[in-house]
């Protein structure tokens, strides 16, 4: 190609490119598993998009949150039974701080699996025995810290906890269970402004706390072992809870369907439920306006993406199948033909699918269709197992790693960080 016209399409994509947008969370800056930037890579080449950076990691699924062009992860060193939570450069994978903390945590199943909450101020990390750090973001030094099992008699879940804090403009919100269902913490203080009660002592669960406006009303939701739970934002009352089985462990959070539906689906043989909400006054009704057993279709681990009024998820039953749902629980299409995932994660962005395969470390790029399974590029880019963990996406770079290593690699032309 003529170094011009090379030149010229370059800044074509340059311009066409959106901001960059951070992922500050678990599922990204609006808990949807969706990112806002355009201008990604449609086509790799052979040997798959550019590696940025490679860095080893302890065992575990523990993900990346990304802000202002910093890299926030949780991760653990065996060796001298020390908690990290690391701060590391986007472009080059540099460390800037590394916050630690002296803590005995044998291997079970893994250590390390919560995403960080970041803001422009803090970063809020919650180990797996179940204590929540709140550190400076530029230093990594500890402004508070809670301890769930002592405070509020939290019985840390199977295979430790996998909560991940939720992060919003004055709080955050984190689910213990115990003594309190949900409490909304002060980012700054760490004292309470509120806490939900928990009459029937509803269990930690893996699921994180998410966010939804529901009949008019503002709202966090939460699946338990014992059921779903929607608890008004502004005071924390319980609104509703629709009682159902889930067995041994829940990971999957509920997901907002539209203002009046949420649908809350795990592995190990439970039933998947579309959750219809009423509500009268301040009465709220919650009822199961379908459900469909494991052996059609469940998740065991990710929780699935709501786009174009339909569920995209990795299903557990159909082998690892990437599974497109309409809203009345009908199957659309699968991965069939193409590639099953495991245990894999996936994003949304600019249209596309990025999927890991979970037993493989292959990852592949799929258009964003409700109509057929149509796979845009693929690559080899990890070589371990038990490739879980979830994506984050921001400046056109990927962030993901196996059981033991996190790379970046670059998916689309870097925009504008932090605009």
């Amino acid at each position: 190609m003529h170094k011009y016209i090379a030149a010229a399409l370059t800044l074509f994509v340059l311009i066409d490119a959106a901001p960059a947008d951070d992922w500050p969370q678990f599922r990204g800056p609006r808990r949807d598993g969706i990112s806002r930037e355009t201008g990604l890579y449609r086509e790799w080449p052979p040997e798959g998009p550019k590696v940025l950076w490679t860095l080893e990691v302890c065992q575990g699924y523990a993900a990346a949150a990304i802000v202002g062009g910093k890299v926030y992860f949780n991760d653990y060193s065996e060796q001298d039974k020390e908690w990290y939570v690391r701060c590391v450069n986007l472009s080059d994978g540099q460390e800037q701080w590394r916050y630690a903390e002296k803590k005995r945590i044998r291997p079970n199943h893994s250590i390390t699996r919560t995403v960080p909450a970041v803001d422009d101020k803090y970063v809020f990390s919650f180990d797996p025995k179940s204590v929540l750090h709140c550190l400076n973001a530029e230093t990594g030094v500890e402004n508070w810290q809670k301890k769930f099992v002592r405070e509020y008699k939290t019985k840390n879940p199977p295979w430790y906890n996998g909560q991940c804090p939720l992060i919003e403009s004055d709080r955050l919100i984190v689910a213990p269970g115990g003594d309190a269902l949900i409490v909304a913490f002060n980012k700054d203080t760490g004292d309470e402004i509120w806490r939900t009660p928990n009459p029937d002592k509803w269990p930690m669960a893996h699921s994180s706390v998410m966010v939804a406006e529901l009949c008019g009303v503002k709202q966090y939701l939460w699946t338990t072992l014992m059921g779903v739970v929607g608890v008004a934002a502004d005071d924390g009352r319980i609104l509703w809870t629709l009682p159902w089985k889930f067995n041994l462990a829940v990971a999957p959070s509920p997901v907002p369907i539209d203002d009046q539906r949420v649908f809350a689906t795990s592995g190990y043989d439970a039933d998947s439920v579309m959750i219809k909400l009423s509500r009268e006054g301040d009465a709220f009704k919650a009822e199961a306006a379908f459900s469909f057993g494991s052996e059609f279709w469940n998740s065991e681990c990710h929780t699935p993406i709501v786009w174009t009024n339909h569920l995209f998820a990795v299903g557990k039953k159909k082998r690892g199948l990437f599974t497109c749902l309409d809203f009345d629980g009908a199957q659309v299409w699968t991965s069939r033909g193409h590639s099953s995932y495991g245990l894999g994660s996936y994003i949304l962005a600019d249209g596309m699918f990025y999927i890991l395969e979970g037993d493989s470390g292959v990852l592949r790029l799929l258009e964003a269709s409700t109509t057929e399974c149509k796979q845009l590029a693929q690559a080899q880019l990890l070589h371990g197992h038990d490739v879980w963990a979830p994506l984050a996406l921001s400046d056109g770079k990927l962030v993901i790693r196996d059981m033991t290593t996190m790379i970046c690699v670059e998916v689309g032309p870097p925009g504008i960080v932090g605009e």
